[in-house]
């Protein structure tokens, strides 16, 4: 008998920790398959391994000058254009264009898309519409805007407006095709009327797609810019560029270059940091 009470009790003492173990090594493995925890400054790795690159080649001699300059002869360039006054007129002239057509796409985007994604009519009336200017060469309407509106800054804002407004709408009415029917009949049985259907159900599924549509926008607004500031334009950043151009001035092209690169890695962590915000109650693979 004391054989016996002293052995039973130590049964499950060892079998606990052996169950939590199996139960620990599972989570373990459960959590392998995420991505991870999100690393500080992350997107800032890749640009500084390039610059880091791009300074060790210069100084090893493997980069001619005349064709890529240095970084630091970059930065030096630009210092000397932003003290004689030239790089910030250039800058707020280009970010008051881009913003004024980025502007407009915005809303432009957002209101065909409800519109379509909402009504069937409106469907039929906008939906092949903007399908058959997706199919359209943006940059290929420059000539005829510049007949209809002229040569002026009317005509830039408004081609970076239907650059913009396109992937915002297809990417927000693609996403208004995509929520369940049964959020729309649970939304017919609690007898919502039409305002409380777009704030409580459309609006929340809609905002993924809207999203992802805005990011390709805000990119899109600079990739319009660059060629529309070369064009007829007297300051600007693309016009700055055409002009180091005529001149062989390559220092001063990486200055815009860099400038350009730097707006649309600012704009769109901006975009995503609105993103994360807004759907923090998403629980996806990135977060």
């Amino acid at each position: 008998m004391s054989a016996v009470s002293t052995t039973a009790p130590s049964a499950p003492a060892t079998s606990a920790p052996a169950t939590g173990a199996k139960e620990g090594t599972q989570v373990r493995r459960r959590r392998r398959l995420s991505p991870g925890r999100r690393l500080p400054a992350s997107r800032l790795v890749g640009p500084a391994l390039f610059l880091a690159l791009w300074a060790a080649a210069s100084a090893a001699g493997r980069l001619d000058p005349a064709a890529i300059p240095a970084p630091w002869t970059v930065l030096r360039t630009a210092g000397r254009l932003w003290t004689d006054g030239t790089l910030p007129t250039d800058i707020l002239t280009s970010l008051r264009r881009a913003g004024s057509g980025f502007a407009i796409g915005l809303v432009a985007g957002v209101v065909l898309a409800l519109a379509a994604g909402l009504s069937r009519v409106g469907e039929a009336l906008i939906d092949g519409t903007v399908q058959l200017n997706r199919a359209i060469p943006t940059l290929g309407l420059i000539p005829l805007f510049i007949l209809w509106l002229g040569i002026g800054e009317t005509f830039k804002i408004a081609i970076i407006a239907i650059v913009v407004y396109i992937p915002i709408y297809l990417n927000t009415h693609a996403a208004l095709s995509g929520i369940d029917h049964r959020y729309v009949e649970l939304a017919e049985v609690q007898g919502l009327s039409r305002l409380a259907f777009v704030r409580q159900i459309v609006i929340p599924g809609a905002l993924p797609g809207f999203f992802v549509g805005l990011r390709l926008g805000v990119t899109g607004s600079w990739l319009g810019l660059v060629v529309l500031e070369q064009i007829n334009a007297t300051s600007g950043l693309g016009y700055m560029m055409f002009q180091a151009q005529n001149y062989g001035q390559s220092d001063v092209i990486l200055v815009g270059l860099l400038i350009y690169g730097v707006f649309g890695l600012v704009s769109d962590s901006a975009v995503r940091l609105v993103e994360r915000r807004v759907l923090s109650w998403r629980r996806t693979l990135s977060n």
